[in-house]
């Protein structure tokens, strides 16, 4: 796995994201369609874990949590931006998505939870805010980020 794999696989997906409002029924449609178990998510998990192992995924760390923008907002990416975080048992800092948020949950750890979700996706509407929070373990969790906005809380 290298980058350029992992960047067409994540293009691949946002090509079905594209024009998609980020609601509660995109939530729903990603995990029926891509939710934990299916090969989407299987390939996406594998290919994260293996980016963290190589170091070009995560390669960053401050708070006790490895992170790190792998894209910035590109055409090929239908303007999604895409950032993996390693995190366990820590809340990280609180932000805001102006444009809305997808999030795939990948826990490393069985009962590892992300917001309370377990794995699979989570879609944050546009102007929706929280503190993320890894809890009971470990999980990566893979961020998309139209136009790659958002606003950490000062």
């Amino acid at each position: 796995m290298s980058p350029t794999e992992f960047r067409s696989q994540i293009a691949s997906l946002t090509a079905q994201l594209a024009g998609r409002p980020l609601d509660a029924a995109l939530d729903a449609w990603l995990n029926d369609r891509h939710g934990a178990g299916s090969p989407l998510y299987q390939q996406l998990t594998a290919s994260c874990q293996a980016g963290v192992a190589a170091g070009w995924l995560c390669d960053r760390e401050g708070g006790g949590i490895r992170y790190g923008r792998i894209f910035k907002p590109a055409g090929d990416l239908h303007g999604f931006s895409v950032d993996v975080v390693d995190m366990q048992d820590v809340a990280g800092p609180h932000h805001t998505h102006p444009l809305g948020e997808i999030d795939l949950i990948m826990p490393l750890d069985s009962e590892a939870r992300f917001d309370g979700r377990p794995a699979g996706w989570l879609v944050c509407p546009p102007g929706s805010a929280h503190r993320p929070t890894v809890s009971s373990g470990r999980a990566l969790v893979l961020y998309l980020l139209p136009q790659g906005r958002i606003d950490f809380t000062r």
